[in-house]
């Protein structure tokens, strides 16, 4: 796959994974509305008919009979919280109660497609890698550290056989790299060769070689050594 496609494939994974995160919450969160107000109503029930602020079996028989989600029978629990005189009754159920009773069908479509979205892109990616045909390299061509330049069309290719996207100068400045027999070079020749007429070229040769270290080193095996700040070498990892 190509870095568009790359691109294109991993949205859609991210995509698929926030769906199903928020489908599920989304029903959860629903369905938790649903059980709070079935059991507040059915407590309520209980309390009028009951008028005593004792709760006994009879009282969670009772509640138990008003509430019109049967699955909370036997599930719901009541709370009695008291403080001085001040009686309050709470009706409360786990998460796990209300999370089976929420339909996650939906959320379970989605996260099987992601599953299947996600191993479809590892083997693509995995049969694009082991398809990709060997760069057919002329002897004047180069190829070092999974990285190779074409002298025919000038330009650098990573070891999946994509185009390596350089800056003009970044091309320059590697083209002069692969041209050298020890692939160094000292900070004198690459400031002669890209800057002849700016008498000192120090800071923008820096900040070159910072940038083209971040293009390199993801696209190959490649990173650029300093040699006492005097001249610079691709070395292998």
């Amino acid at each position: 796959m190509n870095m568009e496609r790359q691109r294109f494939a991993f949205f859609v994974l991210f995509a698929l994974i926030i769906a199903s995160v928020l489908t599920g919450f989304g029903s959860f969160n629903s369905t938790s509305k649903l059980v709070s107000e079935d059991m507040n109503r059915a407590l309520a029930l209980t309390l009028e008919e009951q008028q005593s602020n004792v709760i006994s079996q009879d009282t969670i028989r009772t509640f138990n009979r008003h509430l019109q989600i049967a699955e909370l029978r036997g599930k719901a629990t009541l709370v009695v919280e008291t403080r001085g005189k001040k009686f309050q009754a709470y009706a409360h159920c786990s998460e796990a109660t209300v999370f089976s009773l929420s339909d996650q069908r939906p959320a379970t479509i989605l996260w099987i497609l992601t599953a299947f979205w996600a191993i479809f892109m590892w083997y693509r990616r995995r049969h694009t890698i082991d398809n990709v045909p060997m760069l057919a390299l002329s002897p004047t061509d180069n190829s070092y550290g999974g990285l190779s330049y074409s002298e025919a069309d000038g330009c650098f290719y990573a070891a999946d056989g994509n185009p390596v996207q350089f800056t003009p100068m970044q091309s320059q400045l590697m083209e002069m790299f692969f041209h050298s027999p020890s692939y160094s070079l000292t900070k004198t020749e690459i400031c002669d060769a890209l800057w002849p007429k700016k008498p000192d070229a120090n800071n923008t040769l820096y900040t070159l070689i910072r940038r083209l270290k971040h293009v390199i080193e993801q696209h190959s095996n490649l990173r650029i050594e300093s040699d006492r700040s005097k001249a610079y070498r691709l070395k292998i990892k």
